[in-house]
This record gives C-alpha cells, structure tokens and sequence, in this order.
C-alpha cells in the first residue's frame, strides 16, 4: 500500500493552525481541506499545500440543484485539486451536471480535473438514524449501495462510504470505482462521533481506495508518532 492511500483531514478553523499541522506532519502528502477550514481561508489553504506538491481533497460536499452545483464544481475544479465531494441526494440530474461541469472547468482552468466522489450516507448516522430520523425504509448497507450506483451512473469517479459498506460496494461496482472511507479508526483510538468504523487494515482488506483517518492522528499528543503507528500497523 501506497503512503499516499492516507487521507489527513486538515480539521481545524484558521490558516495558521493549518499550516502548523502540515509542518508537524511533513510526511503526509494527502491532505482534506473540508467546509470549517475553506470558508474560513478560502482557496489560500490550496495554494499552500500546493506549493508544497501535496495532494488534495476538496471535502465540501455539494447539495443544491443541478444549477447551482455545476457552477460550484466548475469553479471548484479551477484549483487543481484531486478528489472533490458533492452529496448523491442531489439526484441523477445534479450528479451528472456536476460530472461534466468539473471537466469543463477543469479544461478552462487548464488543470487536470478532480476526480468527483458522491457521498453515500455520512458516517456519522447510525442505521437507526437512517430509518428514524430520516425515515428511509432501506436498511443502511442497502441504501449506501443504491446511493453508490446511482453515482456510478451518473458518470461520478467513487464514493465515501464507511468501512462496513466497503466491501459490499467493491463486489457490486466497477474496478475503478474509488472507494474513500472516513470514519476509519485504530483499535487504540476513540470512536468518537464514528458509528460505522473499522480498523485501517480492516478497510483496506475491505477494498477501500482511500482511507480518511483524523483525529487518531491530528489528535495526538504526538501526531506524527501515530501517523507512524498507523503506517507499521498498514506495514507500509
């Protein structure tokens, strides 16, 4: 497994604590940049990491109408950035608007475009929450299929799923469907707000692309000494 399969949430609110964590951790080379961070810096955060040639993961999950999300991925894609997010429940008409509006944007930009990753369900919900609160009648591994097939065919590059959808996703989509998983957790660390986690070689045994691991790393007394303990449990 390649170093570069660790995707690092830069979760905190300000470009100075941004650039102190990337400086702590020289050896990440894949960074999140989620919505906290980017409303707060905006694309300043991007020209940084790539100044220092780090990989990017734009994590701000789009949801609005096909309208508004073709013009968000269009510009969004102009920053040259590696993965980007926008939620399935936009529907068929937005995933694909969203598909071709990254190419054209990227095209204008003259970048290469991000690949664009739908979110399935956040993994902070609990199939309990899925069925009670959101009132969806599918049981959770169900809906997180159907919601990763319905951006396949749409023409979108993966999806985010939780380690336990993983491998039901990975049997039923295409070999080169990216699967991303956050929500992944060491057996040494706290779950946290996680409710459908697993272990980093759990998730890769599982057939996930790319792990999102933060805060058993950014959270450490020693971050770059659990950045290390993940990378010899990974055998990398």
């Amino acid at each position: 497994m390649n170093v570069d399969k660790i995707i690092v949430p830069l979760d905190v609110p300000d470009l100075d604590s941004a650039i102190a964590l990337v400086d702590e951790l020289p050896q990440v080379t894949f960074w999140k940049v989620g919505l906290e961070l980017f409303t707060s810096t905006g694309p300043k955060i991007l020209d940084i990491l790539k100044s220092q040639e780090k990989r990017i993961f734009l994590d701000l999950k789009f949801h609005d109408i096909p309208n508004t999300v073709a013009g968000a991925c269009r510009a969004a894609a102009s920053y040259g950035v590696d993965l980007l997010t926008i939620h399935t429940t936009c529907g068929k008409d937005a995933l694909k608007a969203a598909a071709e509006a990254v190419q054209i944007g990227a095209e204008k930009a003259g970048t290469k475009p991000p690949k664009l990753i739908a979110i399935t369900l956040l993994t902070s919900i609990s199939a309990r929450q899925l069925a009670f609160d959101l009132k969806i009648p599918l049981e959770l591994p169900e809906f997180a299929l159907e919601m990763a097939l319905l951006a396949q065919e749409s023409g979108l590059n993966g999806a985010v799923c939780s380690p336990q959808e993983v491998q039901q996703l990975r049997a039923s989509c295409e070999k080169d469907f990216l699967l991303v998983c956050p929500g992944v957790r060491p057996t040494w660390a706290e779950k946290g707000d996680q409710k459908r986690s697993l272990t980093p070689s759990q998730a890769i045994t599982a057939g996930a692309d790319y792990l999102v691991i933060g805060r058993p790393i950014t959270a450490a007394a020693v971050p770059e000494l659990a950045w290390n303990q993940i990378l010899e449990e990974l055998k990398i």
